[in-house]
């Protein structure tokens, strides 16, 4: 049987090299087993508001939540549909919430965000995505893109209206279908994920990964830890740094 397996993370956030606010913010629980971007939106502080309220709701939901799922290391369809839902439902009253604080005051109409979330359950991560935050994998020199991007862009190219190339270059880049608060209900897109020794999991915001070929993100977090995350931040900076900039990196090993 193998040794039972540890995560631990490194996040940091960076304002960029074009913003006058950093609207984007992370969670990075070791002990919980929580790890989230989010990248709000909505100006005049209304983003900022937007993606830690949503944070906060969802730490709140899994931390309460967590205790009720059976932990060991025995798998099963139940287990996982738990999880899920747990991290689904989290998503969800982040939504409510954040829906709720916009309608009470109109300074904030319109803020939401997007969130990019993993929870560890034994050997098996659970993700939740709305938005174009995303999770990649590294697993042996390689790359997986975990999530799938809620944009008009990703939709007219999974259509087939468009193609890689006229996507590049569309001025809808950064419309997003899906977001967390615009309305009191998102549908979350979740996924079941069976963790092995050596990966390596990136939580980011698309501040980071516009930047970035994904064929380039296992050299850049070689050796992983906060040397790691400042390398795909100072990319990112380099390349342009237009918008916020929100990595989380989560590396697995045997304990």
């Amino acid at each position: 049987m193998s040794s039972p397996l540890c995560l631990t993370s490194t996040g940091a956030t960076d304002i960029g090299q074009r913003r006058k606010h950093n609207e984007d913010a992370f969670l990075a629980d070791d002990e919980l087993g929580l790890w989230v971007v989010a990248d709000g939106m909505g100006g005049h502080a209304a983003g900022e508001v937007a993606s830690q309220e949503a944070i906060d709701t969802v730490y709140g939901m899994v931390s309460r939540g967590k205790r009720t799922l059976s932990l060991d290391r025995t798998f099963s369809e139940e287990k996982a549909r738990a999880a899920q839902r747990l991290l689904e439902g989290a998503v969800q009253a982040a939504t409510y919430m954040v829906y709720a604080m916009a309608e009470l005051d109109a300074n904030k109409a319109g803020m939401g965000t997007t969130i990019s979330a993993m929870m560890s359950v034994g050997e098996f991560g659970v993700t939740a995505q709305v938005g174009d935050s995303r999770i990649y994998r590294i697993r042996s020199g390689g790359v997986t893109q975990l999530t799938e991007d809620h944009t008009l862009i990703a939709w007219q190219l999974k259509q087939g209206l468009i193609t890689e190339d006229e996507a590049r270059r569309s001025k809808h880049r950064n419309v997003i279908t899906r977001a967390v608060g615009n309305r009191d209900y998102v549908q979350v897109d979740t996924a079941l994920v069976e963790l092995e020794s050596g990966d390596q999991y990136l939580l980011c915001s698309d501040g980071l990964h516009g930047y970035l070929r994904s064929e380039e993100i296992p050299l850049i977090t070689t050796g992983g830890g906060t040397n790691a995350v400042q390398r795909l931040i100072g990319l990112a900076n380099q390349r342009g740094g237009k918008d916020n900039i929100t990595a989380v990196l989560v590396e697995v090993a045997e304990t």
